[in-house]
């Protein structure tokens, strides 16, 4: 059985939300984040950078969200959730697997933190400027992806999806404060993912306190 190694607040969700899609069993340990919401230092007895997401499967320790997701969805998915590489669809279902970490959140990540997450940053700071307009641009590109198909990898929701949208909670909190009526594509497919059952259970079990 796997072991889902869970940071309360962090990608490690994407990792619950796989397991409740595929309606895997899995071994769930869960951690709390320190008082300055680092990870516990317990977390480095099982990999020494201390970090979440992170699995255990036999005597193999995986960390890096999408590394994890496929991992998972290839050894364990019986086709579901991966697109082939015979597929018309396996260029957009690898690009956005990679998308979400290799550039939205990079981009939404830093948004958040000279946004306003971190007190004494000048609103006015030529990088604050930077950080806002790169993540409206990768917002459009979003939308209008999002236009031409009802999943990130085309007609079926796949891990891809799960990749994906981890990204809009960074975009929709309290700091960046985005306004998703500018993004109506983006808002109907939230709402589409809102509504998966799994999506609800998993949230539920990672984030218990947020019910």
């Amino acid at each position: 059985m796997i072991t889902v190694y869970h940071l309360e607040n962090s990608r490690s969700e994407r990792v619950i939300w796989l397991m409740e899609e595929l309606g895997l069993p899995y071994d769930l340990q869960r951690f709390a984040r320190e008082p300055t919401m680092a990870a516990p230092d317990v977390l480095k007895t099982i990999n020494p950078l201390g970090k979440a997401p992170m699995i255990r499967d036999g005597d193999s320790v995986i960390i890096e969200s999408g590394a994890i997701l496929e991992y998972i969805a290839n050894r364990e998915g019986k086709g579901r959730l991966a697109v082939p590489p015979s597929s018309p669809d396996y260029a957009r279902y690898l690009q956005w697997m990679h998308f979400a970490e290799g550039t939205a959140m990079a981009r939404f990540i830093l948004n958040l933190f000279v946004g306003g997450f971190f007190p004494g940053v000048d609103p006015n700071s030529p990088l604050v400027g930077m950080a806002k307009h790169g993540s409206t641009q990768i917002l459009q590109f979003i939308e209008e992806e999002l236009g031409k198909t009802a999943y990130f990898a085309g007609a079926q929701f796949t891990a891809a999806d799960i990749m994906m949208m981890y990204c809009f909670g960074i975009v929709r909190s309290p700091v960046m404060k985005t306004d998703m009526a500018q993004y109506p594509n983006i808002a109907a497919y939230i709402a589409r993912i809102e509504a998966r059952p799994a999506y609800q259970k998993a949230m539920a079990i990672a984030n218990p306190k947020k019910g």
